[in-house]
């Protein structure tokens, strides 16, 4: 590697969220109990399902993976901004920036695949019943998990590679309140089109592709679910697949309204609160979203719960 593209800086400043003390002061307390619900909501999801052997399915399968990533995607930026803030120290090594920045593309990326591979569960569910252990079994779905870990890692090296070879001069100050490649690419004093493209190409196509395929199933399934004759039943198919669409909405609205919007839109006054939502509130709301209509996650949360009360 040549000198010119060595980074001048040892370390960035992470602004967070405020700069006012009195509303630094409510968001410490707000996101350090949207934080702590999101880890203890996760992992009760994660608990009920390897405690109950009626939930080894496909289904709560990747439904455990999902609640097992959105507890580290959280992990990965939260929590630093947290002891940013008790600390009064707004520093981040580079080499700090540059682990955070690989670890949120993994995790956000394995969220995207996660819920592709989740809408083809449904939709063999409801389009092919009878097929389903057939179709769905232990193997497969493992191997889903196993090439969405993979794809994700090596998606995350490349940006993160791309990134460690770029120059950051005198301004070392981002404003946000973790490391992003946005922000980081606004920050450098090199020649990112290299960079741009693989955002543009590589990485749009693993978060439409997986966005297409989601789409295709529901498409597949309104079909299917359409020609049951009782409104029962058609109310039945789809209470299956709710949970699934609400979240969808809320993790690819807010990618595309950071992500895929024109560079010059880009602002931290828009991007903040679209991140905020995918990075904190959309890994809160799943444990709910997905235990709230489901019967039988419920209920195995209920024999959880009780089993804790009963040893206190």
């Amino acid at each position: 590697m040549r000198g010119a593209n060595r980074s001048s800086v040892s370390e960035f400043l992470l602004l967070g969220l405020s700069t006012q003390p009195q509303q630094q002061q409510l968001l410490f307390v707000l996101f350090l109990s949207m934080y702590l619900a999101t880890v203890l909501g996760n992992l009760l999801i994660i608990l009920a399902i390897s405690a109950d052997s009626c939930l080894h399915t496909p289904m709560y399968f990747f439904l455990s993976n999902l609640s097992f990533v959105d507890v580290c995607f959280s992990s990965t930026a939260v929590p630093k901004m947290l002891i940013n803030h008790i600390l009064g120290n707004e520093s981040i090594s580079f080499f700090g920036c540059l682990t955070q920045l690989y670890l949120l593309i993994v995790f956000a990326y394995m969220d995207n695949f996660l819920l592709a591979v989740m809408a083809y569960d449904r939709f063999v569910a409801v389009c092919h019943p009878l097929h389903y252990t057939t179709k769905m079994t232990h193997q497969l779905s493992a191997l889903l998990v196993c090439g969405s870990w993979v794809i994700a890692n090596l998606h995350a090296l490349l940006h993160t590679l791309l990134m460690a070879r770029l120059s950051f001069c005198a301004d070392k100050t981002i404003s946000h309140f973790f490391c992003d490649v946005v922000p980081l690419l606004k920050l450098s004093c090199s020649d990112t089109y290299i960079n741009d493209m693989m955002i543009l190409t590589v990485a749009g196509l693993l978060m439409i592709v997986p966005f297409i395929c989601i789409l295709i199933s529901y498409i597949l399934i309104t079909g299917e679910v359409l020609k049951v004759p009782s409104t029962k039943g058609k109310w039945k198919a789809f209470s299956t697949c709710g949970s699934h669409l609400v979240v969808v909405s809320l993790f690819y609205g807010t990618i595309i309204a950071v992500y895929f919007n024109p560079s010059s839109s880009h602002s931290p006054e828009t991007d903040t609160p679209a991140t905020l939502l995918y990075t904190v509130v959309t890994p809160m709301l799943n444990p709910f979203i997905y235990s709230l209509r489901n019967k039988d996650l419920k209920r195995a949360l209920r024999k959880v719960i009780g089993r804790k009360r009963f040893y206190a």
